[in-house]
């Protein structure tokens, strides 16, 4: 999973000039690949066994007009905005805020999730149980916001670095099992039906949010028209073919225990490594869970910020959005959801499935809204336009798995709805006050303040 911004793009990156298709390529794919697919293995197996291979495959498919409408669209209005952007051309600055809402509200369960993760790799390499890994996964959290709080941000570099440690994790993991694979373990195919595969798929899209990244690097290609289509087809490849490669060697490998492990990716790599996996796959993910959540938290807190400065949130939120400060109350905020979300987990028994699941309906709401914007500002009745309705029917057919929890993205929309609304309306009375006592002579400044109320909840400095 990672972040996006209504004004702010998602993590920090390097300041590039001139940004090449290699580079182009190493940040995309680290905006897609994350921690969560550490786990998403075996919580796909355990909604729909071997069938949860054809879930990777939807998804992936889906995934080719998902990244090539937003590299068009990036292409077309460079700017690092990104989906915000496209919302705000294609459904106006209201439209733009709940995209920015959804976001912020993902962050928190998201960062638990993927401490949790963490925290299950480490307390199972030590013998631990879930209390243990939820405590690790505290520890993670607790650090980040401090690291967060006194500045302290992963360079491009670290960054980068993280992605390709976890590439090596990934096809380690793959290398390591594939020998030990058997045909037995794909059968019975689909042992709960059709259903699971859709809800498999609700679950994996948390790995697969993230497409939208080449644009919100548009901004920073020579040419984008000419480099962002190659480094997204690049990134499909790559990243296709870790997904794949997991996908089937967690079920080939590990058959029926697939679905009851916390750790899919030690047990993938004792087939060949045996009992030294566990220190190897635990201090990978710690590393790999820390740089996510660090990541997390600098995007999402700046992403706070820059809603509150431009109207779409409350204005004691925007302290600290400029460039170079910190954002300490927006991190506020997030850590205070962090801690509710944190111990209604455990209050639940600590279910990452259902941390998972509901980070990848705010997620998929994001990446609808962004296909939707697609289908009204690229041109009609070409591959790509089409391609872009078969994938939203698809986006919009995981949302429907989501069940109950679509209430999140709903109550988060409703609520940046009427934020913007009763906030609006307060600035057209301040502008009718002004009018009212200056007269004529107030014209201007009337006309100012309702060109503010036009704008109100857009997010969007660039936009």
């Amino acid at each position: 999973m990672t972040v996006r911004t209504t004004h702010t793009p998602a993590p920090p990156r390097p300041s590039v000039r001139g940004l090449g298709v290699g580079s182009g390529t190493a940040l995309c794919a680290g905006a897609v690949l994350g921690p969560g697919v550490l786990a998403l293995p075996a919580l796909a197996a355990d909604a729909a066994g071997p069938a949860s291979v054809l879930a990777w495959l939807v998804l992936l498919v889906t995934s080719v007009p998902v990244a090539l409408s937003f590299a068009a669209l990036g292409a077309r209005f460079p700017d690092g905005g990104g989906v915000a952007t496209f919302v705000h051309r294609a459904a106006g600055p209201r439209a733009a805020a709940a995209v920015g809402w959804w976001f912020y509200g993902a962050v928190p369960i998201g960062v638990v999730a993927a401490a949790l993760i963490g925290g299950q790799y480490v307390a199972g390499a030590l013998g631990l149980g879930p209390v243990a890994a939820a405590a690790i996964g505290a520890v993670v959290i607790a650090a980040s916001f401090a690291a967060n709080c006194v500045g302290l941000h992963l360079s491009g570099r670290v960054q980068l670095l993280l992605v390709a440690l976890l590439a090596a994790v990934l096809a380690g993991a793959a290398l390591a099992a594939a020998p030990h694979m058997t045909s037995a373990h794909f059968t019975p195919f689909m042992p709960h039906g059709w259903g699971s595969v859709g809800s498999a798929a609700g679950v994996l899209f948390f790995a697969f949010a993230g497409w939208e990244a080449a644009s919100h690097l548009s901004g920073e290609f020579a040419n984008p028209a000419r480099d962002l289509p190659r480094v997204t087809a690049y990134t499909l490849a790559a990243v296709s073919v870790l997904y794949l490669a997991l996908a089937v060697t967690t079920i080939g490998a590990l058959g029926p225990a697939a679905a009851g492990t916390d750790t899919p990716l030690t047990d993938l790599l004792a087939q060949s490594a045996g009992t030294a996996a566990r220190p190897i796959a635990a201090a990978a993910a710690l590393f790999l869970t820390f740089g996510a959540v660090n990541t997390y938290l600098a995007g999402a807190s700046r992403l706070g910020a820059a809603l509150g400065r431009d109207g779409a949130a409350p204005r004691w939120l925007a302290r600290g959005a400029a460039p170079g400060e910190v954002p300490r109350r927006s991190l506020t905020v997030l850590a205070g959801a962090c801690a509710a979300v944190g111990t209604a987990a455990r209050l639940a028994g600590g279910d990452l499935d259902g941390l998972m699941r509901a980070t990848s309906t705010c997620l998929a709401s994001v990446t609808l809204a962004g296909l939707l914007s697609a289908l009204a500002l690229l041109p009609r009745r070409t591959w790509l336009w089409y391609a872009g309705i078969a994938s939203s029917l698809i986006t919009a057919g995981v949302l429907a798995f989501s069940g109950l929890l679509l209430l999140i993205p709903v109550v988060l929309a409703g609520l940046s709805w009427g934020f913007t609304t009763l906030t609006g309306r307060g600035r057209a009375r301040r502008a009718q006050t002004l009018q009212d006592r200056k007269g004529d002579g107030g014209a201007a400044a009337c006309a100012a303040a309702l060109r503010d109320v036009s704008g109100a909840g857009d997010g969007r400095g660039a936009a």
